[in-house]
């Protein structure tokens, strides 16, 4: 069991699917938690609450991570009401697909806003606490679609894409403060939106893996717990993919 007691982290787009499930897992190792949303205050309340009854500590703080000030803002708060940051995870992220002779400016600017920038945001106001202190753990969110590219999602392969660079080159800049950055790259997980495709994408997706099934947000869930980790500590600039063996 990972001992997560004492440290305080800060998970991007934690009320649904992935996001949830990572929140959960920090919180079940002893990690206070603050989860950033931006429109479901209902789903982020619950969660609090659900984290609080179990004897641990939870904020729910509501932010567009597209946002630089906001981001200052939240990580400030975390600080003020936690006592730390030790632990990010950028999951937040959206995706508005289009083939490239027809995708919008503003398809594109979305995209890269919320998955891109919004993951550099968090990483900037982090890094000074993090740094100060000679510790943390930064995890970002990617996709096995920033890897290798995906038919009609320029603007989304093309932000995670950037997210993985961003990962390893923060792991250069922050590695003798003893701060590690590592990325997780989800193949296709069965969360509220990979039920919500239609039958035969869902069948596709499924059929490129190895193992023949989708995966679960435990499964990027885990992983997060554990490169937050102690036991973690010499992992650094990794990209981890969790797809089933779905890219090779």
């Amino acid at each position: 069991m990972l001992n997560l007691s004492g440290k305080v982290a800060i998970v991007t787009g934690g009320t649904r699917g992935i996001g949830k499930s990572i929140v959960m897992k920090l919180a079940e190792q002893g990690a206070a938690v603050a989860l950033n949303y931006r429109k479901s205050s209902k789903e982020a309340d619950e969660l609090v609450n659900e984290i609080k009854s179990k004897g641990r500590k939870a904020i729910a703080v509501q932010a567009d991570v597209s946002d630089f000030n906001g981001a200052q803002n939240m990580v400030k708060r975390v600080v003020e009401e936690l006592g730390s940051v030790d632990i990010l995870v950028t999951n937040a992220g959206m995706n508005w697909d289009g083939v490239v002779w027809k995708m919008t400016e503003e398809q594109w600017d979305n995209v890269i806003n919320i998955d891109l920038k919004g993951t550099f945001n968090y990483i900037r106001a982090v890094a000074p606490f993090m740094k100060d202190k000679n510790w943390g753990r930064i995890i970002t969110i990617t996709s096995i679609n920033g890897l290798r590219g995906k038919f009609g999602q320029i603007n989304y392969s093309a932000a995670k894409g950037g997210v993985v660079a961003m990962t390893k080159a923060c792991a250069k800049d922050l590695g003798k403060f003893g701060v590690t950055a590592n990325s997780v790259a989800p193949g296709f997980i069965l969360t509220e939106m990979g039920e919500s495709m239609p039958d035969e994408f869902k069948q596709a997706a499924i059929n490129e893996s190895a193992l023949k099934k989708a995966g679960k947000p435990d499964d990027i869930a885990n992983l997060v717990v554990f490169l937050s980790s102690e036991e973690a500590g010499h992992i650094t600039g990794e990209v981890i993919k969790v797809d089933g063996g779905q890219y090779i």
